[in-house]
């Protein structure tokens, strides 16, 4: 197994992308930390999935944007299972509001949850990890942080700066035996993604070389990977798994 022995905390577990990597990181032997911040019972779901199929796992909730609160969730998940060795900061939101009428709440919101969440995770566990030896922290990122996207500004803006957050951490953490990755998903089946009309999710299947969404175990297998050894020696990439896509 390849996480036999390590301990994972999951960011916006609950569901979609998250759930995802919660379970495939449990089914190689990591004990995971299920972080939800408002639905409590689909995060109980993936920790039941993850149990029945022989894996260990406990829920914690907490603001990751708020400094106190996510140093604190560290800390809990720390005392729990003895260690954090990998970090997954897959918490966060995307909207299409226009440029014209967004607001500055709204924007303000989104890099709160998508930027600072980051930042403020990956210092607590950074920490925990230093006095370990080392370990991994792994940022969910977007196409769209590279290509940008027709509305919504400030999705992908925020990814963008969770790019660059991932590359400057990848060089300052390296001394301290503390690998920073970041993947960067196309289009994914989530429950946002299956919800859309056949007359949508065909062009955007026109734009995809291999012909398909990507679902949430693709995402996943690229973090499975970048958190194993197998990634010893890969830290500082931004990993788009896209299909090809490129707008």
């Amino acid at each position: 197994m390849l996480l036999e022995g390590k301990t994972a905390i999951v960011t916006g577990a609950s569901g979609g992308i998250g759930k995802a990597v919660a379970i495939a990181l449990a089914k190689e032997g990591a004990a995971v930390a299920v972080h939800f911040h408002g639905n409590e019972e689909k995060a109980l779901l993936v920790k039941k999935e993850i149990e029945e199929a022989g894996g260990k796992a406990e829920i914690f909730r907490g603001k990751v944007a708020d400094f106190e609160e996510c140093n604190a969730l560290v800390k809990a998940v720390a005392k729990t299972f003895g260690s954090i060795d990998i970090l997954v900061n897959n918490a966060g939101i995307s909207q299409s509001t226009s440029f014209y009428n967004y607001q500055p709440e709204e924007f303000q919101k989104i890099v709160d949850l998508n930027v600072t969440a980051v930042f403020n995770c990956s210092q607590a566990a950074a920490k925990i990890m230093k006095e370990q030896g080392g370990g991994v922290i792994l940022n969910t990122s977007s196409m769209v942080s590279i290509y940008g996207q027709p509305s919504g500004c400030g999705y992908p803006a925020s990814k963008f700066a969770v790019n660059g957050l991932t590359k400057s951490l990848a060089r300052e953490l390296g001394c301290d035996n503390i690998r920073v990755n970041a993947v960067a998903p196309g289009i994914t089946r989530t429950d946002m993604v299956a919800a859309l009309p056949e007359a949508v999710i065909k062009p955007l299947i026109a734009t995809i070389p291999l012909g398909r969404v990507g679902e949430p175990e693709d995402i996943a297998n690229a973090f499975l990977f970048l958190a194993s050894d197998m990634a010893s020696y890969v830290t500082g990439e931004i990993l788009s798994v896209d299909g090809a896509a490129r707008s």
